[in-house]
């Protein structure tokens, strides 16, 4: 980003990307933007009623992630829902890397830290979890800050780059349009069992819960996408 000028144009432009980026995950997440669609920056920054630099860094951002693809001379284009056996190969990657995250982590934690995953639990506990994304953002954004806290945790620029880049919880959460988010008692039980291990320091209890978190992801995610082909969603994507 160029810092030229005052440090609020930068804070506002920031700002402005942030939300460009939330609007264009939401039409993802509920399938108002199908498999293929195109994503003109232009066409959307005259939508959108923002200058294209905001959309041409959400895109990027998302294209970071896998959510959107970019192909030379053709712009952006909605990528495809993941396949069954790509969902178990994205599962099976956070299951390599979260763990030590989480082992880690644990042994770097501090009462701060600590108390931000107590946060983001109490949160996941407050959020609804309705059909549409509007419905369950709050749960989305709460359950994904518990994962980036404890990667950023290990001060370990190489491991936070390869959590960003497996995109892992928007890939999963795409399956919950048209119907929200149906794991949520458990998820939080397996979150709060890893921030236990946190609290008594037990790193080797905090990788094996984690591990049992992204297993336990893996096992309901399949299930999902499983059901997500036999009913044929009318999204269109799922």
């Amino acid at each position: 980003m160029d810092r030229q000028g005052t440090g609020g144009q930068w804070v506002e432009r920031s700002v402005l990307a942030d939300q460009v980026y939330k609007e264009i995950l939401a039409r993802l997440m509920d399938g108002k933007l199908e498999s293929g669609d195109p994503l003109s920056i232009d066409g959307t920054a005259r939508e959108l009623g923002v200058s294209p630099t905001p959309v041409r860094e959400a895109l990027a951002r998302l294209e970071a992630t896998g959510m959107v693809v970019r192909a030379a001379l053709r712009g952006y284009r909605v990528a495809p829902m993941l396949s069954q056996a790509e969902l178990m190969d994205l599962m099976e990657a956070r299951l390599l890397i979260e763990p030590h995250n989480a082992e880690v982590a644990c042994v770097r934690a501090d009462d701060a830290f600590l108390g931000q995953l107590e946060r983001s639990i109490d949160d996941l506990r407050r959020a609804p979890n309705g059909p549409q994304f509007s419905d369950y953002s709050s749960y989305w954004e709460a359950d994904e800050r518990f994962h980036r806290l404890i990667v950023e945790q290990t001060r370990n620029r190489f491991l936070l780059g390869a959590y960003n880049s497996l995109g892992g919880h928007a890939h999963r959460f795409r399956l919950f349009g048209g119907t929200g988010v149906r794991d949520a008692r458990i998820a939080i039980e397996e979150h709060s069992a890893i921030l236990a291990a946190m609290r008594a320091g037990d790193a080797i209890a905090a990788r094996r819960a984690m591990a049992g978190h992204i297993a336990g992801v893996r096992e309901r995610a399949a299930r999902e996408r499983e059901h997500e082909v036999v009913t044929d969603s009318p999204h269109g994507h799922n």
